[in-house]
C-alpha cells in the first residue's frame, strides 16, 4: 500500500488557453549552479560579449555539465544572488541587447538521426536536466542500458500547472521525441503517466496517440505523493529498486524534461526558456507565462498584474508541499523553477511540542522516523541510522503535524549534515 494524501488541488486557478510569452528582460541572472553543486566554475569575465546559447560556466566536478546564456548581450557583473533554496549563489548577470545572436545549427527531419553515444553527449552538450524540480542531469540516466521510459505528467503539487500547458500545447512534439528516445536507446516500454482525474490531458494526449503503438497512456491514483518515480514504477510495473530506477532498466523523465530534450535533438541547442506557474490567492491574475531563464521574478509578477494590495503575502518558489519559502522576490527563473505562489502570510500558527504521535512516521514514503531525526539534529553519530539522506523532501511529516512543526525543515537539515561529512 502506498502512503499518501490526497490534497485539494487549486489547479483551475492557473489553467488557460494560452500561455503568456515574457521574452524580453533587460537583464538577466544565470545562477553558476546544478542539482546539489552550487559552486559551479564561471567562464567569463565582466565586459564579455555573449550570445544566447553560449557556455558562461561549468559544473567543475566529474559531471563536467555546462550553463548557458539564455539571451545574447553583454556581462555586466558577477554577483551574488539570492536563490529558489533560500542560499546565496554566484551568478553571471547579462545585459540583454534583445538581438538574440546565436550560432544556429539546422534542424534536424528526424529526430532518430542519432546513435546512443552521440543522444547521450547531446544531452550533456545541452545541459538537459530534470526539470520538475530536481534539476539532475538527464545524461547520466541514460548511460544505462534500458527497457522502459515513464513519462510523468502526473504533476501532483497543488497549484502546479505547467507541466499540464506544456503538454496542451506541445504535445505532437513531446509524443515524436518519446518516440525517438525509445527508438535511439532500444527502450520497447513507453508510459505516459496523468492523474486518473485529469480529464483534459487525458483527452489531448489520447487524440494524438494512436499513430504510437508503442506508447501507452496510464492514469494513476490522485494522491499525493504520486508523482514521485519509486511511486510511478510501483504503479505502472508492478516492481521495485534498491537504489536509482535504471537498476531495473526504467528511466523516468518529467514531460517538461522531454521537451528539452526535443529542443536538443531537433536543434541541437539547451532551452532558453520554460514555462511556470504564477498562482496562489494573493496573486492578480494566476496563470502561466513562457519566461526566459534568468528573468527576475519580481518583473515577471509585476508583468502578470502585480501583487495583491493586501499585505502580507508569502512566495513559495514551487509548489506549497516541496517548494521553499522565500525571505523576499528578488530571485530568478531558472530551469527546475515550475513555479512561484503568492499565498496570504498574516497567519502563521506557532509550533506546538511535539505530541509523539506517530503520524510523520505512519506518512513517510520512505519509511523514515522523521520526528526522531529532528530531535538528533545535533548529534552526528545518531543521524547516521536514521538515514536522514533517504528523504524525497514530500512535505507529508509537517503536513500532517497536528503540532505544526517544521519536520521537512528538520529533516533537509540533517540531510545537509550528513552529505558535509
Amino acid at each position: 500500500m502506498l502512503s499518501g494524501i490526497k490534497l485539494i488541488n487549486h489547479k483551475k486557478r492557473s489553467i488557460t488557453n494560452q500561455v503568456l510569452e515574457i521574452n524580453k528582460p533587460k537583464v538577466v541572472y544565470i545562477p553558476l549552479v546544478n542539482h546539489t553543486n552550487l559552486e559551479c566554475k564561471c567562464l567569463v569575465k565582466i565586459g564579455a560579449k555573449v550570445q544566447k546559447g553560449e557556455v558562461i560556466g561549468v559544473r567543475d566536478d566529474y559531471l563536467e555539465l555546462p550553463i548557458h546564456a539564455s539571451v545574447s548581450g553583454k556581462v555586466i557583473d558577477i554577483k551574488d544572488k539570492l536563490y529558489l533554496n533560500g542560499k546565496k549563489v554566484k551568478c553571471v548577470v547579462i545585459e540583454n541587447d534583445y538581438q538574440e545572436k546565436q550560432k544556429l545549427k539546422g534542424a534536424k527531419r528526424k529526430l532518430t538521426n542519432y546513435l546512443k553515444e552521440k543522444f547521450v553527449e547531446l544531452l550533456k552538450e545541452c545541459a538537459v536536466t530534470g526539470m520538475g524540480g530536481s534539476d539532475f542531469p538527464t545524461y547520466i540516466k541514460y548511460q544505462a542500458d534500458l527497457n522502459t521510459i515513464i513519462v510523468n505528467a502526473v504533476e501532483c503539487e497543488p497549484y502546479l500547472t505547467a507541466d499540464h500547458m506544456i503538454t496542451m500545447l506541445k504535445i505532437e512534439e513531446i509524443l515524436e521525441t518519446i518516440d525517438a528516445v525509445m527508438e535511439i536507446n532500444n527502450i520497447k516500454s513507453g508510459f505516459i503517466a496523468i492523474k486518473e482525474t485529469n480529464y483534459q490531458l487525458r483527452t489531448k494526449i489520447e487524440s494524438y496517440l494512436g499513430t504510437y503503438p508503442n506508447i501507452l497512456l496510464v492514469t494513476v491514483v490522485d494522491i499525493y505523493p504520486m508523482g514521485w518515480e519509486k511511486y510511478l514504477i510501483k504503479m505502472i510495473l508492478k516492481k521495485e529498486y534498491q537504489t536509482v530506477p535504471s537498476d531495473i532498466g526504467v528511466v523516468v523523465n518529467n514531460i517538461s524534461t522531454i521537451y528539452a530534450i526535443y529542443k536538443a535533438l531537433k536543434y541541437q541547442k539547451p532551452i532558453s526558456k520554460r514555462i511556470i506557474t504564477i498562482s496562489g490567492e494573493k496573486i492578480i491574475k494566476p496563470q502561466n507565462v513562457l519566461v526566459k531563464i534568468g528573468t527576475p521574478i519580481k518583473d515577471v509578477i509585476n508583468q502578470v498584474g502585480g501583487y495583491d494590495e493586501e499585505l502580507p503575502i508569502k512566495l513559495i518558489a514551487g509548489g506549497p508541499m516541496m517548494g521553499l519559502s522565500l525571505k523576499s522576490d528578488d530571485i530568478m527563473v531558472t530551469k527546475n523553477l515550475n513555479g512561484i505562489l503568492l499565498i496570504d502570510g498574516a497567519f502563521k500558527e506557532e509550533a506546538l511540542t511535539c505530541l509523539r504521535c506517530g503520524r510523520c512516521v505512519s506518512i513517510c514514503p520512505v519509511s523514515l522516523a522523521p520526528i526522531l531525526i529532528r530531535d538528533a539534529i545535533d548529534d552526528y553519530e545518531k543521524l547516521i541510522p536514521l538515514r536522514p539522506e533517504r528523504c524525497i523532501e514530500c512535505g507529508l511529516c509537517s503536513y500532517v503535524c497536528p503540532s505544526k512543526i517544521d519536520v521537512r525543515g528538520a529533516v533537509i537539515k540533517a540531510k545537509d549534515e550528513i552529505r558535509r561529512h
